[in-house]
């Protein structure tokens, strides 16, 4: 188990963070070992959803104990209503992830790690459909979770197209 990778892969979000964990031990094929969504009130104000948001992340870094982060870094165009949240849950994110584990997240591209997938502009439908033959898997979510999926499958196979 020396060479075990522990990845973290994390879809940002202020009301809904998909995240999942990928394992994979030397050369052998991925492994999903546990995935999920955390989702924050929206009847909360923003520091009460981040802070929600700071105590799950911290109890799933030290359940899995991940020694990778692949953070999806989001892309705004003119409709930036939701801006301000996400890149707040970015910035908490990167945090807990140093705190936590001296992890700094390899930040990605969502075309990017869309891309190594197969589809630069796959549909959550899709990505799960790739990932289901991928990864060798009976079933998959179709939610923020295969996203997180995704991304942590592409840092696992070496993807850095590290966003500064």
């Amino acid at each position: 188990m020396e060479n075990e990778q522990i990845w973290l892969g994390i879809d940002p979000g202020l009301a809904t963070v998909g995240w999942a964990i990928l394992t994979c031990e030397d050369s052998d094929s991925a492994t999903i070992i546990d995935y999920g969504t955390i989702e924050t009130p929206k009847k909360h104000s923003t520091a009460q959803r981040l802070l929600e948001l700071e105590k799950d992340l911290v109890a799933l870094i030290d359940e899995f104990q991940p020694n990778y982060a692949a953070l999806e870094m989001p892309f705004f165009s003119r409709q930036i209503k939701a801006a301000g949240g996400v890149l707040q849950a970015v910035g908490i994110i990167n945090l807990v992830c140093y705190r936590q584990a001296q992890l700094e997240p390899i930040q990605l591209h969502q075309s990017s790690w869309k891309a190594h997938l197969g589809n630069g502009r796959a549909t959550k439908d899709e990505v799960a459909q790739m990932l289901q033959q991928l990864l060798n898997l009976e079933t998959i979510p179709i939610d923020d979770a295969v996203d997180a999926i995704g991304i942590a499958y592409a840092g696992l196979c070496g993807l850095t197209n590290n966003i500064n």
